[in-house]
Protein backbone atom coordinates (compact mmCIF):
# COMPACT_ATOMS: atom_id res chain seq x y z
CA UNK A 1 0.00 0.00 0.00
CA UNK A 2 1.67 3.04 -1.30
CA UNK A 3 -0.14 6.50 -0.15
CA UNK A 4 1.08 10.12 1.12
CA UNK A 5 4.64 9.34 0.93
CA UNK A 6 4.28 6.15 3.22
CA UNK A 7 4.65 2.37 2.18
CA UNK A 8 3.47 -0.30 3.68
CA UNK A 9 4.22 -4.17 3.18
CA UNK A 10 2.21 -6.48 5.01
CA UNK A 11 1.61 -10.39 5.36
CA UNK A 12 -0.11 -12.84 7.03
CA UNK A 13 1.63 -15.93 8.82
CA UNK A 14 0.01 -18.64 7.86
CA UNK A 15 2.13 -21.41 6.08
CA UNK A 16 -0.51 -24.43 4.39
CA UNK A 17 0.62 -27.63 3.22
CA UNK A 18 -2.77 -28.39 1.24
CA UNK A 19 -5.34 -28.22 3.99
CA UNK A 20 -3.03 -27.96 6.92
CA UNK A 21 -1.74 -25.34 9.10
CA UNK A 22 1.66 -25.80 9.09
CA UNK A 23 2.75 -22.09 11.35
CA UNK A 24 1.08 -19.78 12.00
CA UNK A 25 3.54 -16.78 12.29
CA UNK A 26 5.50 -17.15 9.68
CA UNK A 27 7.39 -13.71 8.46
CA UNK A 28 6.96 -13.23 5.00
CA UNK A 29 7.60 -9.35 5.02
CA UNK A 30 10.96 -8.07 5.32
CA UNK A 31 14.00 -5.59 4.81
CA UNK A 32 16.25 -6.64 1.86
CA UNK A 33 19.36 -5.01 0.38
CA UNK A 34 22.44 -3.57 1.64
CA UNK A 35 20.95 -0.81 3.50
CA UNK A 36 17.76 -2.34 4.26
CA UNK A 37 15.69 0.56 1.78
CA UNK A 38 13.56 -1.96 0.50
CA UNK A 39 10.91 -4.10 1.82
CA UNK A 40 10.07 -7.54 0.03
CA UNK A 41 6.90 -9.79 1.16
CA UNK A 42 6.42 -13.05 -0.71
CA UNK A 43 3.39 -15.68 -1.58
CA UNK A 44 4.06 -19.34 -2.35
CA UNK A 45 6.84 -21.81 -1.51
CA UNK A 46 9.14 -20.51 1.46
CA UNK A 47 12.10 -21.78 0.27
CA UNK A 48 11.80 -20.73 -3.17
CA UNK A 49 11.11 -17.61 -1.76
CA UNK A 50 13.85 -16.91 0.49
CA UNK A 51 16.16 -18.23 -2.65
CA UNK A 52 14.77 -15.77 -4.43
CA UNK A 53 14.91 -12.85 -1.33
CA UNK A 54 18.74 -13.90 -1.71
CA UNK A 55 19.21 -13.83 -5.63
CA UNK A 56 17.04 -10.13 -5.64
CA UNK A 57 19.51 -9.02 -2.68
CA UNK A 58 22.86 -9.78 -4.58
CA UNK A 59 21.33 -7.66 -7.84
CA UNK A 60 20.41 -4.83 -5.13
CA UNK A 61 24.46 -4.68 -4.15
CA UNK A 62 24.84 -4.64 -7.87
CA UNK A 63 22.15 -2.42 -8.64
CA UNK A 64 22.74 0.37 -5.51
CA UNK A 65 19.50 2.20 -5.29
CA UNK A 66 18.02 0.71 -8.36
CA UNK A 67 15.23 -1.87 -7.21
CA UNK A 68 13.54 -1.80 -11.08
CA UNK A 69 16.56 -2.76 -12.32
CA UNK A 70 17.38 -5.43 -9.82
CA UNK A 71 13.89 -6.49 -10.07
CA UNK A 72 14.24 -6.56 -13.85
CA UNK A 73 17.45 -8.28 -13.67
CA UNK A 74 15.65 -11.43 -11.14
CA UNK A 75 12.82 -11.66 -13.90
CA UNK A 76 15.69 -12.40 -16.64
CA UNK A 77 17.36 -14.85 -14.60
CA UNK A 78 13.89 -16.60 -12.86
CA UNK A 79 12.66 -16.80 -16.43
CA UNK A 80 15.90 -18.10 -18.33
CA UNK A 81 17.57 -20.17 -15.60
CA UNK A 82 16.48 -23.89 -15.63
CA UNK A 83 16.55 -24.03 -11.70
CA UNK A 84 14.94 -21.07 -11.18
CA UNK A 85 12.49 -21.28 -13.22
CA UNK A 86 11.04 -23.89 -10.91
CA UNK A 87 10.57 -21.97 -7.90
CA UNK A 88 7.11 -21.33 -6.95
CA UNK A 89 6.52 -18.12 -5.29
CA UNK A 90 5.42 -14.70 -6.25
CA UNK A 91 7.16 -11.23 -5.04
CA UNK A 92 6.54 -7.91 -3.51
CA UNK A 93 8.85 -5.59 -3.25
CA UNK A 94 8.88 -1.55 -2.83
CA UNK A 95 10.93 0.96 -2.01
CA UNK A 96 10.39 4.77 -1.35
CA UNK A 97 9.75 4.98 -5.09
CA UNK A 98 8.39 2.01 -6.78
CA UNK A 99 6.20 -0.90 -5.79
CA UNK A 100 6.34 -4.14 -8.20
CA UNK A 101 5.50 -7.21 -8.54
CA UNK A 102 7.45 -9.90 -9.26
CA UNK A 103 6.62 -13.30 -11.13
CA UNK A 104 8.13 -16.95 -12.13
CA UNK A 105 6.52 -16.57 -15.70
CA UNK A 106 9.24 -13.04 -15.77
CA UNK A 107 6.87 -10.28 -15.08
CA UNK A 108 7.66 -6.78 -13.23
CA UNK A 109 4.48 -5.24 -12.70
CA UNK A 110 4.25 -2.00 -11.37
CA UNK A 111 0.94 -1.37 -10.34
CA UNK A 112 -0.34 1.98 -11.05
CA UNK A 113 -2.28 3.14 -7.78
CA UNK A 114 0.52 1.72 -5.92
CA UNK A 115 -2.05 -1.15 -4.40
CA UNK A 116 -0.13 -4.62 -4.48
CA UNK A 117 -1.73 -8.33 -3.45
CA UNK A 118 -0.59 -11.80 -4.43
CA UNK A 119 -1.56 -14.89 -2.60
CA UNK A 120 -4.15 -16.90 -1.69
CA UNK A 121 -5.99 -13.59 -0.21
CA UNK A 122 -4.30 -11.15 -2.01
CA UNK A 123 -7.30 -10.57 -4.24
CA UNK A 124 -9.61 -9.97 -1.12
CA UNK A 125 -6.63 -7.89 0.22
CA UNK A 126 -6.72 -5.73 -3.15
CA UNK A 127 -10.50 -5.03 -3.02
CA UNK A 128 -10.92 -4.29 0.58
CA UNK A 129 -7.50 -1.81 0.35
CA UNK A 130 -8.56 -0.27 -3.05
CA UNK A 131 -12.05 0.63 -1.17
CA UNK A 132 -10.08 2.18 1.41
CA UNK A 133 -7.46 4.25 -0.22
CA UNK A 134 -9.49 7.30 -0.44
CA UNK A 135 -10.64 7.47 3.48
CA UNK A 136 -8.55 9.05 6.20
CA UNK A 137 -6.75 6.41 7.01
CA UNK A 138 -2.68 6.30 6.31
CA UNK A 139 -0.79 3.52 4.19
CA UNK A 140 -0.16 0.96 7.26
CA UNK A 141 -3.74 1.01 8.86
CA UNK A 142 -5.10 -0.05 5.05
CA UNK A 143 -2.72 -2.85 4.80
CA UNK A 144 -3.48 -3.76 8.00
CA UNK A 145 -7.40 -3.09 7.62
CA UNK A 146 -6.54 -4.89 4.25
CA UNK A 147 -5.39 -8.24 5.55
CA UNK A 148 -7.92 -8.21 7.98
CA UNK A 149 -10.82 -8.62 5.94
CA UNK A 150 -8.88 -10.92 3.86
CA UNK A 151 -8.07 -13.06 6.67
CA UNK A 152 -11.83 -13.09 7.44
CA UNK A 153 -12.93 -14.50 4.10
CA UNK A 154 -9.58 -16.63 2.86
CA UNK A 155 -9.13 -20.02 4.86
CA UNK A 156 -5.43 -19.85 3.95
CA UNK A 157 -4.83 -16.01 5.37
CA UNK A 158 -4.36 -15.51 9.40
CA UNK A 159 -4.73 -12.26 10.43
CA UNK A 160 -1.38 -12.40 12.58
CA UNK A 161 0.85 -9.93 10.79
CA UNK A 162 4.48 -8.80 9.66
CA UNK A 163 3.91 -5.16 8.91
CA UNK A 164 6.96 -3.01 7.65
CA UNK A 165 7.01 0.55 6.32
CA UNK A 166 8.95 3.20 4.99
CA UNK A 167 8.55 6.92 4.87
Amino acid sequence: MRKAGRVAVAGDGQVSLGQTVIKPNARKVRRIGPDGAVIGGFAGSTADAFTLFERLEAKLERFPGQLTRAAVELAKDWRQDRYLRRLEAMMIVADRDVTLILTGTGDVLEPNDGIAAIGSGGNYALAAARALADGDMDAEAIARRAMAIAADICVYTNDQLTVETIG
